[in-house]
């Protein structure tokens, strides 16, 4: 299928998709979940060979996307994404007579979604954006990644197996491909998960169309962590390992990598001696072993920097551990702050808590920060803490984050460069968000209104009337 095709598909179900009654799509998309779950053995098997992650971890991967696609046919059911709002016609309203408005939101349209490398089910074909796409209504084309092209054209089979109406998922392949249907004046909205250097050069394009469109990239950051010197003091070994386990996990190939560290100088040579006995894992590709390798080697060479764990040419990608001062870090705090993809980590040494604030609130966006700390510093971290937020999308106490739960409250984006579009997320419920618009109704009659907004309430979605 080529993209006009997929995408103007698209244009025709997006009206009938949009309208569908929410039993009638909730069930559609818990009829893919249970066409994935059926097709278990086979994709997994497919993904191992592709991917290089392993059956225990695919297995888990696929079981949290048969969860999100449920989770959303959730969020259909009850409806609440609507936010009905109906305001009667009031008289004495204080800045004049009120008329009757009725306000919800609606699909946005057909969307584009660019598959990750990464997570072969949870963030590729059936994954997260396309399942909060077709819970707000809204068709999808997804572009496959070139990492797994056999996996993603059988999951696009299993998918067009489980009974969807026409047009309302499409697969296409090819870079090109991908960029024809982000022009294509049908897509209503795009969602990315990838490099920064691919997401933003797709953001240009999405903003440069003669109707620019929302594109919500997410790219990655070094997701920074603070140990303060009481937690250091408490809980040395169990930080160390905990971070090495947090580094290494996936071989470092999560976006939320915990690639940076602000420590005490005292925990170097733990961390140092749990990562050198956490042996190397392959990498989902050539090329993205090749890229780890060149991105570890550019920065184990800069200014000041400190090579603590780095294996030999044989053992080429086993974890490595670098480390600076705060000095240094701060004269090169822009090559010293880029993302590396996989299992590198960047420790800064600091002798005063209360100079990092500076350092952290000069740090790109991030879409993590996290603050390991005891119960009684807490008087002293409320500046910290803000900078923290202020730069990230999640802050996380005494924990690491490497684990994103699919949940109601999750938030999984934060301030440019780590996303494109900081006030959403793409992990969790919210993320239905990104791909609906607001529409008010004034004064039109019962039969002419949208279900969410009729007095009737056919749906039984929540209303705010006032």
């Amino acid at each position: 299928m080529t993209p006009d095709q997929a995408v103007s598909a698209a244009v025709a179900a997006a009206p009938g998709w949009a309208a569908s009654p929410p039993a009638e799509r909730a069930a559609h998309l818990t009829a893919v979940a249970d066409a994935l779950e059926a097709a278990r053995g086979e994709l997994v098997a497919l993904a191992d060979e592709e991917s290089r992650l392993g059956e225990a971890r695919l297995n888990g991967e696929l079981t949290r996307t048969a969860f999100q696609l449920r989770l959303f046919a959730e969020q259909v059911l009850e409806g609440a994404f609507h936010d009905a709002r109906i305001d009667r016609p009031d008289p004495d309203w204080p800045t004049g007579p009120r008329p009757d408005l009725r306000r919800h939101r609606t699909a946005v349209g057909p969307v584009l979604v660019f598959a990750a490398s990464n997570f072969p089910f949870a963030f590729s074909v059936a994954g997260g954006d396309t399942a909060s796409a077709w819970a707000a209504g809204c068709p999808v084309v997804v572009k496959a990644h070139p990492g797994h092209p056999r996996l993603s054209r059988r999951t696009a089979e299993v998918i067009a197996g489980a009974g969807l109406p026409d047009g309302v998922f499409a697969l296409i392949e090819g870079e090109d491909a991908g960029v024809e249907a982000l022009r294509h004046p049908g897509v209503a909205a795009a969602a990315f998960t990838g490099s920064q250097r691919g997401g933003l050069a797709l953001a240009r394009i999405a903003a440069e169309r003669p109707v620019p469109i929302p594109f919500y990239g997410e790219m990655g950051s070094v997701n920074p962590s603070v140990v303060t010197p009481g937690a250091a003091a408490a809980r040395a070994e169990e930080i160390a390992g905990e971070y090495a386990a947090s580094l290494t996990l996936g071989a470092g190939q999560f976006c939320t990598n915990p690639g940076l560290l602000f420590a005490p100088a005292g925990l170097l040579d733990g961390i140092a001696a749990r990562l050198g006995e956490i042996a190397g894992a392959p990498m989902l590709n050539d090329r993205i072993s090749s890229g780890y390798l060149d991105a570890a080697g550019t920065l184990g060479a800069r200014p000041g920097v400190r090579r603590l764990v780095w294996p030999d040419e044989g053992d080429a990608l086993t974890p490595r551990l670098l480390a600076m001062d705060l000095a240094a870090f701060k004269a090169d705090i822009d090559a010293a702050s880029e993302e590396c993809f996989g299992p590198l980590g960047l420790v800064v040494t600091y002798e005063r808590l209360a100079d990092l604030t500076g350092v952290v609130a000069a740090l790109p966006g991030q879409l993590t920060a996290s603050l390991h700390a005891e119960p009684e510093e807490t008087g002293d971290l409320a500046a910290l803490a803000a900078v923290l937020a202020g730069r990230s999308g999640r802050v996380l106490w005494n924990q690491w984050p490497t684990g994103v739960s699919v949940t109601h409250a999750m938030q999984h984006g934060g301030p440019y460069p780590a996303t494109t579009a900081p006030s959403t997320t793409s992990v969790g419920t919210a993320a239905m968000e990104r791909f609906l618009r607001p529409v008010a109704y004034q004064g039109w009659p019962q039969d002419l209104l949208p279900p969410p907004l009729r007095d009737d309430n056919p749906w039984k979605v929540p209303q705010a009337v006032r």
